[in-house]
């Protein structure tokens, strides 16, 4: 029996659907937001002319990179209401994984960028198009979208990553970082922590945490002192030791019995930063995989 063209749609796109999705995703900050702008180009996969696509890659890619430029203009006006910190959703991988080069630092750093240098810089720099195919994407003279992705290099290039910490070491730290501040443990804490370390927490306003980033170390000392109380009457429970977004961290279980992330940026054997993502809204993700899981 001959396939309908409803699967013929999908059997072209299914194998497509993974990158796609990690170019919304690195475009938008936000897993939920990236997998309904993939779903819509499927929608407009289905509608096409397919016979008359050379490349559906290029076509996908090009139609996914422009739904994700509309759906920039209303998240920044979202952004400038958001309370506290911003952080892009977790996205969690073991650590036998392949790394990945977009690190939750430079997802942050992609932020300030304008939309267009967003594009230029992904298209380009993290997915190897050509600046004749984002000219056509983005609707720019070529030579304009190398001066795009050329701004945007020059503004995130302290943000690449620098993978010089064995994957082992990371986890290692992670764990030391998960039981010292835990067990209140202050001065096991210390002896971790970069004397200008900062510690970034997103409650979105749903969740108690800091409404402006932590800096230093004493600071966050004295936050983890404060919280030594809550830990002890109700521990955190480790749920997964992993790479999140290409940083050492891990998945806890909290008090209220919501999921939460940390993240460690580690530069020269000790913690720069912190993130912690504790919002239930960008949780969601990470929510449903375990219950799938279980």
């Amino acid at each position: 029996m001959d396939a309908t063209p409803e699967q013929q749609a999908a059997d072209s796109f299914d194998p497509l659907r993974p990158r796609l999705i990690r170019l919304a995703y690195r475009m938008l900050g936000s897993v939920a937001d990236a997998e309904d702008i993939v779903q819509d180009a499927f929608l407009r996969w289905l509608a096409t002319d397919r016979t008359q696509v050379q490349s559906a890659e290029a076509y996908l890619r090009r139609v996914v990179t422009r739904l994700c430029l509309d759906q920039i203009k209303s998240a920044r006006h979202q952004r400038e209401t958001y309370i506290g910190p911003w952080l892009p959703e977790p996205v969690v991988q073991s650590a036998e994984d392949e790394l990945d080069d977009v690190t939750l630092p430079l997802m942050m750093a992609l932020e300030r960028l304008s939309p267009l240098e967003r594009a230029a810089f992904l298209l380009h720099d993290v997915f190897d198009v050509g600046f004749d195919d984002i000219a056509d994407i983005i609707g720019r003279e070529p030579a304009a979208c190398r001066q795009l992705a050329s701004r945007a290099r020059t503004n995130v290039r302290a943000e690449r990553p620098r993978f010089d910490l064995p994957p082992d070491r990371g986890m290692e730290i992670a764990t030391a970082f998960f039981t010292a501040s835990r067990s209140g443990d202050l001065t096991g804490l210390r002896s971790l922590l970069a004397d200008d370390v900062t510690l970034h927490a997103d409650g979105g306003g749903k969740r108690p945490a800091s409404e402006e980033a932590i800096h230093g170390a004493a600071a966050v000392l004295q936050l983890h002192e404060s919280l030594a109380y809550i830990f002890a009457l109700n521990m955190s429970r480790i749920v997964q030791y992993g790479l999140i977004n290409g940083l050492p961290g891990f998945i806890t279980r909290e008090a209220d019995n919501i999921l939460q992330t940390t993240a460690l940026r580690i530069e020269n054997g000790k913690i720069a930063e912190v993130y912690v993502v504790r919002n239930p809204d960008k949780l969601r993700h990470l929510r449903d995989d375990h219950a799938r899981a279980h």
